[in-house]
């Protein structure tokens, strides 16, 4: 089968494409033919070398772990998941690739209504949403701020919020501005000066902070705080010298809550934002734009 692999650590330019053996489930696993795949920051953190601490990876090694597509091969052991069903959720083997193996527990079956690249798009920004909220134990009538909110994890989070009760007030580019407005949050545009202009909208302060950039916001959320209580980052490698948690924890990969999730996809209920979407061969771009930042949404693959 057709893969995105790389043999080494560094940059984008050691993604290259391979024909690699196609994967076989064992037992309470099935293989999935893919259709589109989810492009994650943490897909680049892992192809440089930056999370080998965290996630120590074999080379060569195909990048990504987020899938949508058809269930082609079943193992010993599964039950509910037959060939060809449309699911989504999260692959054991890189989904970089034709194929993927995942297990039969943490997919969720895709909505008619879904379209693929959606699909792709929720498995990891849903579930890191719900995680972060949880960790700060985001209640209604609080303020949450949340950093990078027009971002695919940013997105899900500001949704998920404002379904709790909480007040979100959000970060992004002017560009994002009446996106985030949209989506049920107070916008605000990032950089010098943040701490004024949150003030001047919530001048109680705020309750919690969720950080989804990683762009440097952090002592602008301490300094609202007034302490590192009840901040959380999954995007800035400094957290640890700063006094903020790192959400490094492992997934919950909830199959009945995906489901739930992508349900609400499908009926409208729930926003799920595709910023650009690149055919597998163009992987390398993908995480190139991914590393930069690139705005509004979730990047996807499609895989003919």
């Amino acid at each position: 089968m057709k893969a995105i692999v790389f043999d080494t650590f560094g940059g984008t330019e050691v993604l290259h494409e391979a024909e690699i053996e196609t994967p076989r489930p064992g037992p309470g696993q099935v293989r999935v033919r893919i259709h589109a795949v989810g492009v994650n920051p943490v897909d680049g953190k892992i192809r440089s070398g930056a999370m080998e601490s965290i996630f120590p990876t074999t080379l060569p090694a195909v990048p990504g772990g987020e899938i949508a597509g058809t269930v082609d091969a079943v193992g010993e052991g599964v039950d509910g998941l037959k060939v060809g069903d449309e699911v989504l959720g999260w692959s054991e083997t890189g989904s970089y690739a034709e194929y993927a193996v995942a297990d039969a527990t943490v997919l969720a079956r895709k909505p008619a209504a879904l379209d693929w690249t959606r699909a792709a798009a929720l498995p990891v920004a849903s579930d890191g949403a719900e995680r972060v909220l949880d960790l700060l134990d985001v209640k209604a009538g609080e303020t949450l701020l949340i950093h990078g909110a027009a971002g695919a994890l940013g997105t899900v989070a500001v949704q998920l919020a404002v379904a709790r009760g909480a007040r979100v007030i959000g970060t992004a580019g002017p560009a994002n501005q009446e996106y985030l407005t949209s989506l049920g949050a107070t916008a605000l545009v990032y950089g010098d000066g943040l701490p004024e202009r949150v003030r001047a909208v919530a001048p109680q302060g705020v309750d919690a902070v969720f950080d989804a950039a990683g762009k440097g916001a952090l002592e602008d959320s301490i300094t609202l705080r007034g302490s590192t209580d009840r901040i959380v980052t999954t995007a800035d490698f400094r957290a640890r010298e700063l006094g903020v948690v790192f959400a490094e924890g492992p997934q919950r990969r909830s199959a009945s809550r995906l489901a739930e999730l992508a349900r609400q996809a499908a009926d409208g209920e729930l926003v799920i934002t595709v910023g650009t979407t690149f055919p597998l061969a163009d992987a390398a771009e993908a995480q190139r734009s991914s590393d930069g930042g690139h705005g509004r949404g979730k990047l996807v693959l499609t895989v003919a």
